[in-house]
């Protein structure tokens, strides 16, 4: 297995998460990547990062701490994608353990993430992972405005 390396991701990176984002059913124009990516990182407490084999992005995380009143404080895993023909190599752990080691350098005692119910292998993944099921919720969503993405 060629070197992996996991780093901050950059815009430079942006090109890269169409076609991951894509593998599991998101199609977002690259100009809305670009200004998520901005707000993002214009947030406090989030981070992006990349997993990088042989100078080509194979995957990705997003997470964030998020204070709640009814909850612990956590890290939230946003997104976490891995490319669907390196799934099981442990890239994803990687990405994972990276969002693990930055809850606890910055005093949280728990990570947590959500999952689509349709998402077997994602839920055997994370379960391996040492991760449970906390709780089962529905999204509720309602446009309010022109910008409904």
């Amino acid at each position: 297995m060629s070197d992996l390396s996991l780093r901050a991701m950059t815009p430079d990176d942006l090109p890269a998460l169409d076609p991951l984002l894509r593998q599991l059913g998101y199609v977002i124009a690259q100009d809305d990547i670009a200004r998520r990516f901005s707000a993002v990182m214009e947030a406090p407490g989030h981070s992006l990062d990349v997993a990088e084999r042989d100078g080509r992005v194979v995957g990705f995380i997003h997470f964030f701490a998020r204070a709640a009143i009814e909850k612990p404080p956590e890290v939230i895993v946003q997104a976490l994608v891995v490319d669907d023909g390196l799934r099981g190599s442990g890239i994803g752990r990687k990405l994972m353990q990276r969002a693990e080691d930055w809850a606890t350098a910055n005093g949280y005692g728990f990570v947590a993430l959500g999952t689509q119910t349709n998402r077997d292998e994602a839920h055997a993944f994370y379960e391996r992972l040492g991760y449970r099921v906390a709780a089962t919720s529905h999204l509720m969503r309602k446009a309010i405005g022109e910008k409904t993405d």
